[in-house]
């Protein structure tokens, strides 16, 4: 090896250290780009991880022996003093005759007498890992071989600290665009929510509130049970509003609504090439969260290999990204919700007992509609001033004949089904008094006779689609942002994406 060489080994490995990219790819290069330097038969790359070593990559023609390999500090206590000392160690054959033994004893068959030496990694404050070089002839390494792996070590630590940054800020980056989403996305739906939970007359919803805000103040997991459409999300955003984290993000997700695939990697995240497709590193709902509150819908719908790992998020408050080598930790305030009985899950075998009863700290049970009629005009009301002041329209009162239509339906489909009939009248008629047959409402209990337009349904759906398309073009097709179309409409760029998809608007 001549000086020229070793320099432009060690120049192109410098290159190497200053460019983003894996860090596999960067240790492998490092330990590949050794090799022109210093022959080996076996090189391995170990970073330090506590009290211990694991091994990142392995290079030489017997590296597809120590595929995982893990040394033990404790266990070589020559090997932490090469750490601490900072210089390249060369061992002899009694080196290993002791107790300590050789490091690959029983992965590996050495010829007695083989050349080993162990070069340390580390930054200016800390040991980072080492670099293990082995060759079967002996007396392959000298004090001029030392010198120059001591200078390499000193390069490959650079490469190894700007690969890590590179990650750590493409994952912090990643992590403030969901936060930033989820914030946009909550802007203004915790008051609402607060303003919507409260409107409610009844005992049932009164004392609803005051659990609300009873265990808002801590940080213990709620369950929020009840039926399809009671409002288990404005009530998980009521909490939220109402505890100290209301300044931090409020994060959802559906478990029903994502492929059981994908839970995982939308819960905990994912690194880079966890799998195919996994082109970035991608933070999941629980580092979007964090300082905040995730509200998990449809908890009964998750899988049992997802539950095992929200399990222990909730015990440890860390998360492991699919694919990741060590967690994350999380400080999160989970709050989940299902129209299933979670008991009757666990005995069916289709729920964790362990994770039920980690759950099942505070319960909250939302009553269905029908069973407090007293708050259906109150919402209905709620809902006429919460969108007159998110689409300046309006305003509008409900006539004797709406309030009896209101009082007289059964609502199967709870609050989602009451608000969703206010909003069609409100598009249908643009202020003024809404009258029973702009509520459309249908039900077992109305009058004999009565009929509903059927062109006043196709109407709202027009009506709709010309309100939505405007925004868009306003905002030039931009959905999020403050100057994007769900900002206009006010209301969560989810909610839009969802109206476009059902109004068949591209």
């Amino acid at each position: 090896m001549t000086e020229s060489s070793a320099l432009r080994d060690l120049t192109d490995l410098a290159r190497y250290a200053t460019s983003p990219g894996a860090l596999e790819r960067t240790y492998r290069h490092a330990l590949v780009a050794l090799k022109r330097v210093v022959p080996y038969d076996l090189a391995a790359l170990y970073e330090l991880d506590g009290d211990k070593l694991v091994l990142r990559v392995a290079e030489g023609r017997l590296a597809s022996k120590v595929v995982r390999h893990t040394l033990s500090l404790a266990r070589f206590p020559s090997i932490e003093r090469t750490l601490t000392v900072r210089e390249p160690t060369v061992f002899a054959e009694h080196d290993h005759a002791g107790a300590e033994g050789d490091p690959y004893d029983g992965v590996l068959d050495l010829p007695h007498g083989h050349s080993c030496m162990i070069v340390p990694l580390y930054s200016a404050e800390r040991p980072l890992g080492l670099i293990t070089l082995d060759a079967l002839a002996c007396g392959h390494y000298g004090e001029d071989t030392k010198a120059l792996c001591h200078v390499y070590a000193q390069v490959v630590s650079m490469a190894m600290l700007f690969a890590k940054s590179s990650l750590e800020l493409e994952s912090a980056r990643a992590r403030l665009e969901e936060q930033n989403r989820a914030l946009v996305d909550d802007a203004g739906g915790a008051d609402l929510a607060c303003r919507k939970l409260e409107a409610s007359a009844s005992p049932a919803m009164r004392r609803v509130v005051q659990l609300a805000k009873q265990v808002a103040v801590t940080d213990s997991t709620v369950v929020i049970h009840g039926e399809t459409g009671t409002g288990k999300e404005v009530l998980a955003q009521a909490i939220h509003a109402y505890s100290g984290r209301a300044k931090g993000p409020m994060v959802k997700l559906n478990c029903g609504a994502i492929p059981e695939n994908l839970v995982e990697s939308e819960l905990f995240g994912h690194v880079k090439g966890a799998y195919t497709g996994a082109v970035r590193a991608r933070p999941g709902r629980f580092q979007a969260a964090n300082g905040g509150t995730l509200f998990l819908d449809e908890i009964g719908d998750m899988s049992l290999s997802a539950q095992t790992k929200l399990l222990r998020t909730l015990q440890e408050r860390v998360v492991e990204p699919v694919g990741a080598d060590e967690p994350v930790p999380v400080d999160v305030r989970v709050v989940v919700a299902s129209h299933v009985d979670l008991e009757e899950a666990v005995s069916a075998g289709k729920f964790r007992e362990d994770l039920y009863y980690r759950l099942s700290v505070f319960p909250i049970e939302i009553p269905p509609l029908r069973d407090r009629p007293e708050d259906v005009l109150p919402i209905a009301e709620e809902t006429l001033r919460e969108i007159a002041a998110r689409t300046r329209r309006g305003p509008w009162t409900f006539t004797d004949d709406a309030k009896e239509a209101l009082a007289r339906a059964p609502f199967p489909g709870n609050v989602r089904q009451l608000v969703n009939a206010v909003e069609r009248a409100s598009i249908v008629r643009e202020r003024g008094p809404i009258d029973a047959r702009d509520l459309a409402l249908r039900g077992g209990r109305e009058k004999r006779g009565e009929k509903v337009e059927r062109g006043a349904l196709e109407n709202v759906k027009l009506e709709e689609r010309r309100i939505v398309e405007r925004a868009l073009e306003e905002s030039r097709g931009k959905i999020y942002g403050t100057s994007g179309a769900a900002a206009k409409l006010g209301i969560p760029p989810s909610t839009l994406q969802s109206k476009m998809k059902r109004l068949g608007i591209a």
